[in-house]
């Protein structure tokens, strides 16, 4: 585990762990092996979903790895654009505009810059009691443009975001779930409990329906309504095109005429 990146399948479920002391910070080789791990989840037939979660409970991850930036590992002249994170932008799911099967966040520490960036970039997230949140940025002369920019004003209020950027303040995980920014709080020791619990139902669901949720939601992100509805039925969403002539809708049909549970098989 050289790079700081744990992966194991479980049936269905592929759990992808950070593991790399003192605080899971993540330089190139191990956002390169992040982006591997979630190309295995997209491209592996026999995974559904995946699990992220980190080693230790004071940090989730402290995001991206000063220490190696400033070794020289990266060119600091637009290290930003030159930087080579591997599939999926920085740690794997930034970036990741083609993985269309479920990641869920279990976070079980400090969830701080990129490693917060990286978080929003899964689709359910469960927090342990004692997370928080927070965009340190700012005073390091930088702005969380790995995701946070992006994404976190569209989760939570425009202003609430903006004392977040500007002023670094942190978020419980209590106020996170208020806002709807996390999906469930629970004690530490349960975390992952949790998390499974939620893998394995949606590993049972059928999985291009699953899929183009997420496929359809990309593509009609912050569109108008009416324009919604036309890009779903006209646009080229293959995922969500081989879902309604699929054998799994009609399984499902069946099943629920039958009286039985459905044997879907993603096909």
């Amino acid at each position: 585990m050289p790079d700081g990146v744990e992966v194991k399948q479980n049936g269905r479920i592929l759990e992808v762990k950070l593991n790399k002391p003192k605080v899971n910070a993540i330089d190139i080789p191990m956002s390169q092996a992040l982006g591997a791990a979630f190309a295995e989840l997209r491209d592996n037939p026999d995974l559904w979903v995946g699990i992220l979660t980190a080693e230790g409970e004071k940090i989730f991850s402290a995001g991206w790895d000063l220490k190696a930036l400033n070794s020289g590992e990266v060119e600091l002249d637009n290290w930003w654009e030159t930087a080579d994170y591997g599939d999926g932008g920085f740690a794997g799911l930034t970036e990741n505009w083609n993985l269309n099967k479920p990641v869920i966040a279990a976070l079980n520490g400090l969830v701080i810059g990129g490693g917060f960036e990286l978080a929003m970039g899964c689709d359910l997230l469960i927090a342990a009691e004692h997370v928080e949140f927070g965009l340190p940025e700012m005073p390091l002369g930088m702005v969380p443009d790995a995701g946070a920019l992006q994404r976190l004003p569209r989760r939570i209020p425009h202003n609430i975001a903006m004392e977040m950027f500007l002023l670094g303040r942190r978020m419980s995980a209590d106020e996170a779930a208020h806002y709807g920014l996390v999906n469930k709080v629970v004690p530490k020791e349960k975390l992952l409990d949790q998390a499974r619990e939620w893998a394995e139902s949606i590993a049972w669901s059928a999985p291009l329906a699953m899929q183009s949720v997420k496929e359809v939601q990309r593509a009609i992100e912050c569109v108008p309504l009416e324009d919604a509805f036309k890009k779903m039925r006209t646009e080229n969403l293959p995922v969500y095109r081989k879902m309604l002539k699929s054998d799994d809708a009609a399984e499902g049909v069946a099943a629920f005429v039958e009286k039985r549970e459905p044997n879907f098989k993603g096909e």
